[in-house]
């Protein structure tokens, strides 16, 4: 099971392109393999070492800390 975490509204759109078997897609999820964020600051957040990815819905990384 591969859990994605979103931390802005993200469109139910994009999200029809996960398949339903096989992800837990929710905005509260423990130790995520995946993260799909707009416009959310993630600087403060504790980041696991199983993260894999990180989706950006928009332009630049600013949020995001690399």
């Amino acid at each position: 099971m591969i859990k994605v975490q979103t931390l802005n509204n993200i469109s139910p759109i994009g999200l029809e392109k996960l398949p339903r078997e096989g992800y837990e897609v929710a905005s509260e999820v423990t130790n995520p393999d995946a993260i799909l964020v707009r416009s959310a600051k993630m600087h403060d957040m504790e980041i696991g070492d199983n993260l894999k990815a990180v989706g950006r819905a928009g332009a630049g990384v600013n949020n995001i800390p690399l």
